[in-house]
C-alpha cells in the first residue's frame, strides 16, 4: 500500500469540506493508495509527466505518484471548475 502525504492546500480545503463529502474524499484516497495503478476515475494529467487525478463526484483530487518511494501526494483539491486554473 502507498502511504499518502497531503499538501498544506488539500489539507486546507479538506478541513473546510462537509464531514460527509471529506469523508467521501478520504475514501476514494485510502482505495486509490491501496491500487493506484488500477483505480477507477482516474487519468493522467496532459502536459504533466508525473501528474494524476482523481474524480469524486464533483471534485477533483489531482496527485502525483511516486513507484520507488511508494507514495501518493495529494497536491490539490478543488471542484471541477476550479482545479485545473
Amino acid at each position: 500500500m502507498y502511504q499518502v502525504l497531503y499538501s498544506r492546500a488539500a489539507t486546507k480545503t479538506l478541513g473546510r469540506l462537509p464531514v460527509d463529502v471529506r469523508r467521501l474524499i478520504e475514501s476514494k484516497i485510502t482505495r486509490l493508495a491501496a491500487a493506484p495503478h488500477r483505480a477507477a476515475n482516474v487519468k493522467r494529467l496532459a502536459g504533466h509527466p508525473r501528474g494524476w487525478r482523481l474524480r469524486v463526484g464533483d471534485w477533483r483530487v489531482v496527485y502525483t505518484l511516486d513507484d520507488e518511494r511508494l507514495i501518493v501526494a495529494v497536491v490539490k483539491i478543488a471542484t471541477r471548475g476550479e482545479v485545473y486554473k
